[in-house]
């Protein structure tokens, strides 16, 4: 006998939860959540799991810790509750930049948190654009690892931009790029970039030729922007006639609306794996693409144990 699907939000992106709710014709699951006086979290159940199929959505986007502790008490929760099997749907998964001892003592973050999801009780994970895709193989329970490409290839076409060329910010990017320029029959050009420490980097130079071009730089992530913004610079220098970029995860901490409100950027298109706040959407330079059919259909196939491989390209 099949068991019944729930779905369950903790407060990452319950706008997300909901619009994937909304493609499968499902309600969202009821949760209480609450903060005791000291900020620690309470959560409960409010409805009965017993043998269900349960997907709880839960980006760990900031704030990171309080999304993360959130995840793993709902899992808990679901867990003594008796539910079948419990899927973390992460659309952003948080420390993923973390992923390997880059510098003497210091922890792999990634893998501490697929480690707390585990000893939580999730029993699967379906995530997008993994930072490091390796982060996989940190789980011991299945990982579906969802690409948010088709979407954004689906914009850039739609666009229907003449002499295009999609740009590489870094040399970690390349594959991503060049899969983006395959699809769309583009020339591909690559930012070499030196990075000095954390959230700072120095834009070296164009390997590719831009001039004249419309460029189009993919990524995973957009969060300081700095690295983008010199990109940007870099390509304008060499001649580009405008720049627009596509990512998956906005981020943008720090002073990254500043920096892109001044860039020459026309304009940057996003997921919504993380909810943009109300004046960061408001800017006229984003465009928030959603994920929430590609998602809902995720979660139903892993619901009725159907293939997911069809959409990760």
């Amino acid at each position: 006998m099949k068991s019944e699907m729930k779905v369950f939000s903790g407060n990452g992106n319950p706008r997300l939860a909901q619009a994937i709710c909304d493609y499968l014709r499902l309600p969202l699951g009821q949760l209480k959540l609450s903060r005791f006086s000291d900020g620690e979290t309470y959560c409960q159940v409010l409805e009965n799991v017993r043998g269900t199929d349960v997907f709880v959505i839960q980006p760990t986007c900031q704030p990171v810790n309080d999304n993360l502790v959130e995840l793993l008490l709902i899992v808990d929760a679901l867990k003594r509750s008796s539910a079948a099997r419990i899927t973390a749907v992460v659309p952003y998964y948080g420390y993923a930049r973390q992923d390997r001892k880059d510098k003497p003592r210091v922890p792999i973050s990634a893998k501490l948190v697929a480690d707390l999801l585990q000893a939580a009780g999730v029993q699967r994970v379906l995530a997008v654009d993994l930072h490091a895709p390796a982060i996989q193989g940190f789980f011991d329970v299945p990982v579906d690892h969802l690409l948010a490409a088709p979407v954004l290839l689906e914009w850039i076409a739609q666009e229907r931009f003449e002499s295009l060329t999609i740009v590489s910010p870094d040399a970690g990017g390349v594959e991503r790029a060049r899969f983006f320029a395959r699809r769309l029959g583009a020339s591909l050009a690559i930012i070499d970039k030196r990075r000095i420490e954390a959230n700072v980097a120095e834009t070296m130079n164009v390997i590719g030729d831009v001039r004249g071009r419309t460029c189009v730089i993919v990524d995973d992530i957009v969060d300081t922007a700095g690295t983008l913004v010199g990109s940007v610079g870099a390509l304008k220098k060499n001649g580009a006639g405008s720049v627009s970029a596509c990512f998956t995860h906005a981020v943008l901490s720090g002073p990254a609306m500043e920096r892109l409100a001044a860039s020459d950027l026309d304009r940057v298109v996003v997921t919504d794996t993380i909810p943009l706040a109300p004046e960061k959407a408001a800017s006229g330079k984003i465009t928030v693409l959603s994920l929430a059919n590609l998602l809902g259909e995720a979660m139903a196939r892993i619901h009725g144990n159907s293939s997911v491989s069809s959409l990760f390209v």
